[in-house]
């Protein structure tokens, strides 16, 4: 039978499959992707100070997938740093990583040193979050230049802790970026965060849908820019990528490995299909891997680029 297990960063996962950041609101219901079979998480993104987030509703179900503007809803660093101890605590071998957002380089400073004693086994700078712009301008992730001087800053006080960088897909050249974080001492990217934002309209009411008006675009619909931009990474830099937007089933798992990825996102697919999703898509990883003489994970990474 086909080994899922696979290395990112010297850690070892049990399987490729990783909770993204912000599909669960409290730090307490990520529990239920560690029970469910996933072979890591991404905690919500703690910011500096508390967040009510954004007017409600807040996320959305269309056709092709999911708006959604939860606006970075969480209790702050101070708080939020006791309740990721409190998790890592209980699952000390378990691969977490604690995703963190910031508007400044300065911010994102102090936000990392809170965490970096906790030692968890990764940081994620969220670089990216598209459902804020309004409030808070547009993301650091869309220039290359604050995204290296961020990287560069913070990894001069993560010590022995991974850092990753979460990209936007809203640029003109992502490998470009990816190369600058990558220069500035990065160890890993995720890609991409939402798409977007974008906007529905309540035909009877004639008004925008979502409390924020605009929000994240997330689910299938956004998997063909997920696959673009994971090979564009893939090509510009030696690090290693989690592939994040729009994994629905397990031709996506294969599709995004191919371009790069090594560890791949499943999140709105937990909305839309449940959390029995992540067993579901190791059986048929498996089966896909055994059909086609695959022992190895990483025998498939980045396989669509020799061809």
């Amino acid at each position: 039978m086909a080994n899922l297990k696979i290395k990112f960063c010297n850690t070892t996962f049990d399987n490729p499959f990783i909770l993204p950041s912000g599909i669960m609101t409290s730090l307490p219901d990520h529990k239920k992707a560690i029970e469910a079979g996933a072979g890591g998480i991404t905690l919500k993104s703690l910011t500096l100070e508390k967040r009510m987030g954004n007017p409600m509703p807040r996320v959305w179900s269309y056709d092709c997938g999911m708006l959604n503007s939860v606006g970075l809803i969480n209790p702050g660093i101070e708080k939020g740093a006791e309740e990721v101890k409190q998790i890592l605590k209980e699952n000390p071998e378990f691969p977490i990583i604690v995703s963190l957002f910031a508007t400044k380089e300065k911010e994102f400073v102090t936000l990392v040193d809170k965490i970096v004693p906790l030692q968890p086994k990764f940081i994620e700078l969220n670089l990216s979050c598209p459902n804020v712009e309004m409030e808070l301008g547009k993301p650091l992730a869309m220039d290359k230049g604050a995204t290296g001087e961020i990287v560069k800053e913070v990894k001069k006080i993560s010590g022995k802790v991974p850092v990753l960088a979460k990209l936007s897909p809203n640029v003109q050249n992502i490998g470009e970026i990816a190369k600058s974080c990558e220069a500035a001492g990065v160890d890993g990217i995720t890609a991409i965060n939402t798409v977007g934002p974008g906007m529905l309209i309540d035909i009877n009411k004639k008004k925008p849908i979502l409390g924020a008006k605009t929000g994240g675009v997330s689910g299938p619909g956004i998997f063909p820019v997920t696959v673009k931009c994971v090979y564009e990474i893939y090509e510009a830099v030696k690090i290693p990528i989690i592939g994040v937007g729009g994994v629905t089933k397990w031709q996506d798992v294969v599709q995004i490995i191919m371009a790069g990825a090594t560890l791949v996102g499943v999140g709105t697919a937990t909305y839309l299909k449940g959390m029995t999703i992540y067993e579901q898509l190791k059986q048929e990883l498996r089966e896909y891997m055994d059909k086609n003489n695959y022992k190895e994970l990483k025998q498939i990474v980045g396989l669509a680029h020799n061809s």
